[in-house]
């Protein structure tokens, strides 16, 4: 049976997360500065989250948002119009070899990191996590 080159179990290379992090510096510088002349995209102030790569490196995942969170489809539909130049852009100030498919998302992790705060302010989960259990060791 034919197995998928991508889904060994193990998590990204070091290779893997350093092209990601020069990926994400180098498109934020770029979005920062407004190198792109599109208007729609850049009335947005876009943060960069993360750039996650598939392992040969071809493929560059970009998790973004816009500040404070509004229009953020505006924003995404403005991204990916935009994402051949923006390619251009980046791939001129990095030195790989190929220059990397760029694919833009929603980052959801502060929306992930409000439900979990929201979950620990709970009452009943408040008083599971204060209560004093036999798991800690202390009890013997």
């Amino acid at each position: 049976m034919a197995q998928n080159r991508f889904s060994h179990g193990q998590g990204p290379s070091q290779r893997q997360l350093r092209v990601g992090e020069l990926i994400r510096r180098t498109l934020s510088d770029v979005l920062l500065r407004g190198d792109i002349h599109d208007p729609d995209l850049n009335r947005h102030s876009i943060t960069v989250g993360e750039v996650r790569t598939s392992p040969d490196l071809k493929i560059a995942t970009a998790f973004v948002l816009p500040l404070g969170g509004h229009d953020a489809q505006d924003a995404l539909v403005a991204l990916r119009r935009n994402a051949p130049e923006l390619r251009h852009l980046v791939a001129k100030a990095m030195t790989l070899k190929y220059a990397p498919q760029l694919r833009f998302q929603l980052d959801e992790t502060f929306d992930r990191l409000d439900d979990t705060r929201r979950l620990f302010a709970d009452e009943r989960v408040r008083r599971d996590v204060e209560a004093p259990g036999a798991e800690d060791g202390d009890a013997d």
